[in-house]
């Protein structure tokens, strides 16, 4: 089974009445409920990690109990949709990248199950999983040939603020392509329950220190919105590959 979680730019896709209660878990309460919808394919579950108002910041999500549910209902491949800011130059504001590597900058998170379940180490060298980006990949090139961003590295900061350009300049020292608030511990999580996890990122923005000017948040938004279809497309056509 699958699972969708929706960043900001896809929330809006569940109206407000499809929305039940959040589920409790043994880590506590997940974002929102799982809707099951038939947008994307059968039997698709998603999941709106910022909550069912987008209320949620990245720092206070729950992350565990989010992925525990999603666990315990089934769901064994996740498909996770991000906005983020561009830091490499082969960025442009608009495009989709699907991102192979991640920088853990966050701080303070739950960030593991272990301590509640037994202690286990696993292998993290490549954080997504290679089988789903291919099939993102594909179905991104189906929708948008000329694109070629297959691979890049996503720094995950703490929030809610936005970094400051010379967190930027860091950032890009660091090799770091892409920058969000998201995806960690997210994709270890995954991980540690065995879950198959591959991302989506949607840059809305150049990040900060890049360019003369200071962030538009409200153009990021506009960005988010106006690109909603083409997401909704390449998530539609992945999981028909997966099915």
């Amino acid at each position: 089974m699958q699972a969708i979680i929706l960043g900001t730019s896809l929330r809006s896709i569940i109206a407000d009445g499809q929305f039940g209660e959040s589920i409790e878990t043994p880590f506590g309460t997940t974002s929102s409920s799982l809707v099951e919808t038939d947008i994307f394919g059968p039997r698709v579950l998603l999941l709106a990690r910022h909550g069912k108002d987008g209320g949620i910041y990245a720092h206070k999500v729950n992350y565990r109990a989010n992925m525990w549910a999603l666990k315990d209902c089934g769901v064994n491949q996740i498909l996770a949709t991000a906005t983020v800011g561009g830091i490499s130059s082969q960025l442009n504001v608009g495009d989709i990248m699907i991102p192979d590597q991640i920088v853990d900058y966050t701080f303070g998170r739950d960030h593991t199950f272990f301590g509640d379940l037994p202690i286990k180490h696993y292998d993290f060298t490549y954080p997504f999983t290679n089988r789903l980006r291919q099939l993102l990949i594909q179905s991104r090139q189906d929708l948008k040939p000329n694109e070629i961003l297959n691979r890049g590295t996503y720094g995950c900061t703490q929030g809610p603020r936005l970094e400051t350009g010379a967190e930027i300049t860091r950032l890009k020292q660091d090799g770091c392509d892409l920058v969000g608030m998201t995806l960690m511990p997210e994709a270890s999580l995954a991980r540690e329950l065995e879950l198959e996890y591959a991302a989506v990122c949607l840059v809305v923005n150049v990040a900060a220190g890049l360019t003369p000017s200071e962030i538009d948040l409200k153009h990021a938004h506009t960005i988010a919105t106006s690109s909603i279809e083409t997401l909704r497309g390449l998530l539609g056509r992945t999981i028909q590959l997966l099915n």
